[in-house]
């Protein structure tokens, strides 16, 4: 693959845009990516020619949420956003925790991964893709801009320091159910061992409920801890009743499709193929997609 010299200056803007909102050193925020100090500097002076490879370019790109093929879907803050942005800004500023369970494909992750963007020290980790406590831990580090090479316990150990060092961070742990038992664990020790200074969000659909009221039913170590530790109530932005939901949906889907749609199909006409079908906004994308 042949990467354009507009898809490197791209991947470096969104580097240097991304640089003010992190409290560490040049060369901590660097290792997030993988770079070293020097290769940084290189960059924010306006190199990009011969000093990392593609390979480098394209990690950094998904990173970053950087596409070679530009994409002209539009953030809408629609109340899913709006909550959400609420709620990690209240974790950031209070360095408290909340637990977020909602329906599938109401935009959890893409608000969460967007407003984060505009935020100091707020740090996102996919916890589907490090579910073992040893990637756990290790991906936690990495996206801090700590070294997670060293022995397992002196990475936690460095962690829990360095986050106690920030100012007011706040961790947004998405897909947290898919997290196993032991990785569980390891969060109630990196909570203990940061309350008061640092603010946590925790974000899922039903599987991370049913995970953590399993566990405290089953009286398993560790369960009642957490969701204790995370505010003892699950939020929940999607409202219980038949009538009450259906026009939630709606309101999210017309507001998105309103500003994202460019085909000759009405709003509405897709709207409601969402609806009658009970499907989300990532079939509303492709509707989209299809009718332009």
């Amino acid at each position: 693959m042949h990467l354009t010299t507009e898809y490197k200056n791209d991947v470096r803007k969104a580097l240097l845009n991304r640089r003010p909102n992190f409290g560490g050193t040049n060369a901590q925020f660097a290792k997030i990516y993988g770079l070293s100090g020097a290769i940084y500097s290189r960059l924010a002076n306006g190199e990009i020619d011969r000093i990392i490879s593609d390979s480098q370019w394209l990690q950094i790109g998904r990173e970053l949420d950087i596409n070679i093929r530009k994409s002209n879907w539009k953030i809408v803050k629609t109340k899913v956003y709006e909550n959400i942005e609420s709620s990690i800004n209240f974790c950031k500023q209070y360095s408290t925790s909340m637990i977020l369970v909602d329906d599938c494909g109401i935009g959890k992750t893409f608000c969460a991964r967007n407003i984060i963007k505009s935020l100091k020290n707020a740090f996102y980790i996919d916890c589907s893709q490090a579910k073992s406590k040893q990637q756990f831990i290790k991906l936690f580090a990495k996206t801090l801009g700590i070294d997670n090479k060293g022995k397992y316990v002196d990475v936690k150990e460095n962690l829990k320091y360095y986050l106690n060092q920030m100012d007011h961070p706040v961790i947004i742990l998405d897909e947290a159910g898919d997290l196993e038992y032991t990785a569980f664990l390891e969060l109630k020790e990196l909570w203990n061992a940061t309350d008061g200074f640092c603010g946590w969000f925790m974000m899922g659909a039903d599987g991370l409920r049913s995970k953590i009221e399993k566990g405290i039913n089953s009286k398993k170590v560790g369960f009642a801890e957490i969701f204790s530790r995370f505010s003892d109530e699950y939020i929940k932005l999607t409202p219980i009743g038949v009538a009450d939901k259906k026009a939630f949906k709606y309101e999210l889907l017309y507001q998105v499709a309103k500003i994202n749609h460019t085909g000759s199909i009405p709003v509405e006409t897709l709207v409601k193929q969402c609806l009658d079908k009970e499907t989300t906004l990532r079939h509303l994308d492709t509707l989209i997609k299809i009718s332009a």
